[in-house]
């Protein structure tokens, strides 16, 4: 049975700024919780806390805001579908993967990756992935293997996106529609250990998620502010804050 989780503090404040964060920059939030909750309770139950509040996020995130959810439910599944099929696949592969492989070489694989990504971009050298069908394709599979499997789709999603389009609003509804179905993905493949969480448990999940719901309209306030040049570069930051978490995550499990 998995273990329980209590509402401690320093639960609470990490859900409250992960949120705020995702606000901010369309992404973040299951990297951050994953990355302090594994720790104490292992990368699979971490993913599992973080599951319900996740797909929140990603839900609001992707559907709220300028048009209203019909429309950007619409529109964005119908002009990305490609992406998310894709996506659906591979998560569908790193799911299972989790429940049977040590996630510690792939974490370590994505942190190289994602600090080469985000170094070079800040020395001016803008990496640009071609808008093709096998690049799409190759993206989506390789994404969503790596959400399905650790949580961190958007480090590698982000790096399509971002040579796709300036556009921060495409950027943050494409993203959270694919971190949204790959939530789903995940809940299908780890329905045995979801079927072991406590109901203290589910209590706790469910005040989380509200927390971070609170959190996450909170910093959309503020990434209207946000020019998009200074978008495209907090969130080159925080992909070299989450690249060194998943890297020294990796080394750690190693280490066991």
């Amino acid at each position: 049975m998995m273990k329980a989780v209590g509402l401690d503090v320093w639960i609470v404040l990490l859900f409250a700024v992960a949120a705020i964060l995702h606000g901010v920059a369309g992404m973040g939030f299951p990297l951050i919780t994953i990355g302090a909750l594994s720790a104490p309770y292992g990368l699979t139950e971490a993913i599992i806390i973080v599951l319900v509040p996740t797909a929140m996020l990603n839900l609001i995130a992707w559907l709220g805001g300028a048009g209203g959810m019909g429309y950007n439910f619409r529109h964005y599944l119908k002009k990305y579908w490609a992406l998310v099929l894709v996506s659906i696949i591979g998560s569908a592969l790193g799911a299972y993967l989790l429940l049977i492989v040590n996630t510690a070489y792939l974490l370590l694989a994505l942190a190289v990756v994602v600090l080469w990504y985000a170094i070079t971009s800040l020395l001016g050298k803008k990496i640009v992935l071609p808008d093709t069908v096998p690049s799409l394709i190759g993206i989506g599979f390789i994404a969503g293997v790596i959400g399905g499997a650790t949580n961190a789709m958007s480090s590698v999603l982000l790096m399509y996106l971002l040579s796709l389009s300036d556009d921060k609003n495409v950027i943050i509804k494409v993203g959270n529609l694919c971190y949204f179905v790959n939530k789903l993905v995940q809940v299908i493949v780890l329905k045995d250990v979801i079927a072991t969480v406590s109901a203290t448990t589910w209590g706790v999940i469910g005040l989380l998620t509200v927390i971070s719901v609170a959190g996450i309209m909170l910093g959309a306030k503020f990434s209207k502010r946000l020019p998009s040049d200074k978008f495209r570069l907090l969130i080159l930051w925080v992909l070299i804050g989450l690249g060194l978490k998943v890297g020294w995550q990796g080394v750690q499990m190693l280490m066991v």
